[in-house]
C-alpha cells in the first residue's frame, strides 16, 4: 500500500494557505450528478443545461460506475413517457438526437462524455468535467467515491473491509492521476448513507482530502441518528485525529447528489440544493481542482459569500445578504489540550472578523441563516454555508 501519510506531509505547507489581498473571483459547482447514464432520469444536455440556466459555472456528471465513453442506446420507459423526457429532449436539442425503433420499442443512443462536452461546454464561461461514481460496498454497507476529472473508469472495488475498499479506491486514484499526469481527486460521498462510512473508517485512511459534509439526497442521513453523528461533527472528529496524526486536515465539501429532474419534492433528489463555491482565476479544470486542493472554496446550500479572507493573524468574511434575512458567523476551532472543536466566536450579521488565538489549532466557519431553503429536505432546514478548515500550526 502507498504510504500516503508520508507523500502528503510534504504538502502540508499547502493546507496552510493565505486567501488575502487578491481578487477573488467565485465559480459556483456541483460535484455530485447521475443521468440516465445510470440511475438518474434524464439526458446529460438536458441535466447540464438545467445547471448553465441556474448560474453555475461548473458541473460534474458523475454516474455510477461509468465515465460515460462507450455506445449505449437507452429503452425508453414508461417513466419516461409519463415525464415526457423524450419529448422535452427533442424539443431542446431537436436533431443532435438519435433514435431508432425496434418493434414497438424506442431507443434513444445516450451521447459520450466527449460528444456532450464539445456541445455544451463554453470556455471561460461553462466548464463540463468527467466524473465518475466508483460504487463499491463491503457485505451490506455502500462504498461511494466520487473521481472529479478522472479520464479512465475504475471498476468497483472488492476489499476485506469497509476501510479496505475505501483504501484501495483512493490507491487507484491516486495511482491514475500519477500514470496520465493530470489532476483529479476523490472525494467520499454521503458517508452516513446507509451508515456504511464511519469516523473510524475515515481516520484510518491515506491520501484523502475531501468528503461530503452536506448532500442532497433525501436518503442519505446528514443529520446522522441517536447513534451515528451528523456529518459536521464527523468532519471535526476526522480533522482532529488528522491533525495529531500529521495528516492534512479534509475539507468539506457540498452537492445535490440529483438524480430526479421531472419531479421535486422532499423526498426526490433533486437539483440545486448543495453546492461549492471556488476561489480561481480560471474556469478550468487544471485551476479550479488546484484551488480546491488548496482549501480554497466554500460549501453552500443556499448562502453566498461577497468576501472571504485569511491570513496569519485573522480571517474575516462578508454574507452577500438577502433582504430581510438574519445571518449567524459562527467561527469554531480546534484549541490546545482541547479534544474537541468548540465554538470560538458568534456573531449575529453579515460580517464578522476572528483573530486566532495562541492556543488555537485550527479554524473554520459555518454561516447559518433563517432564510428557508428552496426544495428542501427537511421541514426546518435552512440556508447555510461552511468555509474550510485553516490550519495555523
Amino acid at each position: 500500500m502507498i504510504n500516503w501519510t508520508a507523500f502528503f506531509l510534504a504538502f502540508l505547507i499547502l493546507v496552510s494557505f493565505e486567501i488575502c489581498s487578491r481578487e477573488q473571483i467565485w465559480h459556483k459547482g456541483n460535484l455530485h450528478t447521475h443521468s440516465l447514464w445510470s440511475d438518474g432520469d434524464d439526458f446529460p444536455e438536458m441535466i447540464i443545461q438545467w445547471y448553465k440556466d441556474h448560474d453555475y459555472q461548473f458541473i460534474a456528471l458523475s454516474d455510477h460506475n461509468t465515465v460515460g465513453d462507450s455506445e449505449f442506446w437507452y429503452e425508453i420507459k414508461e417513466r419516461d413517457l409519463k415525464n415526457k423526457t423524450l419529448e422535452k429532449y427533442q424539443k431542446r436539442f431537436g436533431d443532435w438526437v438519435e433514435t431508432k425503433k425496434d418493434s414497438s420499442k424506442t431507443f434513444v443512443r445516450l451521447k459520450t462524455f466527449d460528444e456532450f462536452q464539445s456541445k455544451l461546454d463554453v470556455p471561460d464561461s461553462f466548464l463540463v468535467i468527467k466524473s465518475e461514481e466508483v460504487t463499491s460496498s463491503f457485505e451490506d454497507k455502500p462504498v461511494h467515491i466520487n473521481v472529479t476529472n478522472i479520464e479512465e473508469k475504475i471498476d468497483p472495488i472488492s476489499g476485506i473491509s469497509v476501510l479496505d475498499v475505501m483504501q484501495r479506491t483512493l490507491d487507484a486514484v491516486h495511482d491514475q492521476r500519477k500514470k496520465l499526469n493530470i489532476p483529479m481527486f476523490a472525494h467520499i460521498n454521503h458517508p452516513n448513507f446507509g451508515y456504511g462510512i464511519s469516523t473510524e473508517d475515515i481516520k484510518q485512511l491515506n491520501g484523502e482530502r475531501f468528503f461530503e459534509v452536506y448532500n442532497g439526497h433525501p436518503s442519505v442521513n446528514n443529520e446522522g441518528d441517536d447513534i451515528h453523528v451528523d456529518t459536521e461533527i464527523m468532519w471535526d472528529l476526522i480533522n482532529i485525529h488528522y491533525y495529531k496524526e500529521g495528516k492534512p486536515l479534509i475539507f468539506g465539501v457540498a452537492t445535490d447528489d440529483s438524480h430526479r429532474y421531472h419531479s421535486f419534492s422532499s423526498k426526490d433528489s433533486n437539483s440545486g440544493r448543495g453546492w461549492v463555491m471556488v476561489n480561481s482565476k480560471k474556469l478550468d479544470t487544471k485551476n479550479i481542482i488546484s484551488a480546491m486542493e488548496s482549501g480554497d472554496f466554500y460549501s453552500s446550500t443556499g448562502v453566498h459569500l461577497k468576501k472571504l479572507s485569511y491570513d496569519k493573524k485573522k480571517i474575516s468574511l462578508i454574507v452577500e445578504a438577502e433582504p430581510g434575512i438574519n445571518y449567524k458567523i459562527i467561527f469554531l476551532g480546534y484549541q490546545i489540550n482541547s479534544d474537541e472543536v468548540v465554538e470560538l466566536k458568534n456573531v449575529q450579521g453579515t460580517s464578522a472578523t476572528y483573530n486566532y488565538q495562541k492556543e488555537d489549532i485550527f479554524v473554520r466557519v459555518r454561516i447559518t441563516s433563517d432564510a428557508k431553503k428552496n426544495n428542501p429536505i427537511l421541514d426546518n432546514e435552512t440556508k447555510k454555508a461552511w468555509t474550510q478548515p485553516y490550519l495555523l500550526r
